[in-house]
C-alpha cells in the first residue's frame, strides 16, 4: 500500500462547519425533544459493504464539533480494506451528540470511502502495466482537496487540482487560440513574463495533432477517445522522437472494462472522471450498542 496522505484539518474544518449548519441549523429536535438530557451512549461505526476506507480522521473531528466530550476510538485503518461486519469505530458520550453527529459523520466516510473503493479497482485493474490512474478536475464542488485526498488513499494519483497549477490545452483552447503551436507558444511566453513555471498538456484526437504537440515542446499529451490501436500508435510515435519525451495521457470514457487493455498499450497515465463524478459511497452504519 503507498504511504497515505495528510488531511489538513485547517482547511477541513470549514467544510464540517458548513455540513453541520446545513444539517442541525437551529437544533436537533429529534433527539434534544425526546432523548434524555443526561443519557450517554456507545456506538458502533460498522461496514455493511467492503471497500476501502478514507476519511475516518474526519469522524472524530465532526463528533469533536458537535460535542467535545464525544470519544471516538478508530479500529480500523485508513486506506485499508473492509468487509460487510467489520467494525471501523466506536464512539461514546452524550446520546443527544452521538445522534446529532451521525449522520454528517457517515457523509463525509461514506463518500470518501467510495471514491478510495472505485480508485482501488481501477488501480489493481492496470497492476503491472505500469499505468497510473489519475483524478479529473470533475468533483464535488468545494470538496476537491477531500475527493483528490481519497484518489490517493485508493492508490491513484492526482492530477493538477486546478485551472491555476498547471497549462491544459483542450479543444476549445485550441480553436480559441489559433492552433496548438500558437497556444504553446503563448503560454511558454507567459511563463517568461510572469517567472512562473508549470507543467503544458495538451489534448489531441488524432496522430497529426499529436505530431503537433510534440514538436511544440508539450510536457504531456492526452490522447482523448482514441480507440486502442491507435492509441497504441500514439504511444510508438511519442517514443520514436526519443527523451526527453512528453508523458501520455488516456482518457475518455474509461471503465473498468476498457481500462486493462487501454493500459497496455504502453500509455502513462490513464484519467478516470467516474472516480470522483459518479461515485457510489461504501455503505457504513452506527448502531447503538
Amino acid at each position: 500500500m503507498s504511504e497515505i496522505p495528510i488531511l489538513d484539518r485547517l482547511r477541513i474544518q470549514p467544510l464540517i462547519d458548513v455540513a453541520i449548519e446545513e444539517d442541525v441549523g437551529s437544533g436537533d429536535v429529534s433527539s434534544d425533544w425526546t432523548v434524555p438530557a443526561g443519557r450517554t451512549a456507545r456506538a458502533d461505526l460498522v461496514a455493511k459493504g467492503k471497500g476501502v476506507l478514507a476519511g475516518l480522521p474526519i469522524v472524530s473531528w465532526v463528533f469533536e464539533r458537535i460535542d467535545p466530550t464525544i470519544v471516538v476510538e478508530v479500529l480500523a485503518e485508513e486506506g485499508r480494506p473492509v468487509f460487510p461486519g467489520d467494525l471501523i469505530a466506536e464512539v461514546r458520550g452524550p446520546a443527544r451528540g452521538l445522534l446529532t453527529g451521525e449522520r454528517t459523520a457517515l457523509n463525509f466516510l461514506q463518500r470518501l470511502s467510495g471514491v478510495a473503493t472505485a480508485t482501488s479497482r481501477f488501480v489493481e485493474s492496470v497492476e503491472g502495466t505500469g499505468a497510473r490512474i489519475l483524478d479529473t478536475r470533475k468533483t464535488l464542488p468545494g470538496w476537491r482537496l477531500l475527493d483528490k485526498y481519497s484518489v490517493r488513499v485508493g492508490g491513484g494519483t492526482n492530477h493538477r487540482m486546478g485551472l491555476f497549477d498547471m497549462v491544459l490545452l483542450k479543444e476549445n483552447h485550441i480553436e480559441a487560440a489559433d492552433g496548438i503551436g500558437p497556444a504553446v507558444f503563448a503560454a511558454r511566453r507567459a511563463m517568461t513574463s510572469t517567472r512562473r513555471e508549470v507543467k503544458v498538456e495538451v489534448e489531441v484526437t488524432d496522430l497529426t495533432q499529436l505530431e503537433e504537440a510534440i514538436m511544440a515542446g508539450v510536457d504531456w499529451v492526452m490522447l482523448d477517445n482514441m480507440d486502442v490501436s491507435t492509441m497504441a500508435q500514439a504511444v510508438r510515435q511519442v517514443h520514436h522522437h526519443g527523451d526527453p519525451r512528453p508523458w501520455v495521457e488516456a482518457s475518455g470514457n474509461v471503465s473498468l472494462r476498457s481500462v486493462r487493455e487501454i493500459a497496455e498499450t504502453g500509455v502513462d497515465f490513464i484519467s478516470v472522471g467516474s472516480l470522483t463524478h459518479s461515485v457510489s459511497a461504501l455503505d457504513v452504519s452506527m448502531l447503538f450498542k
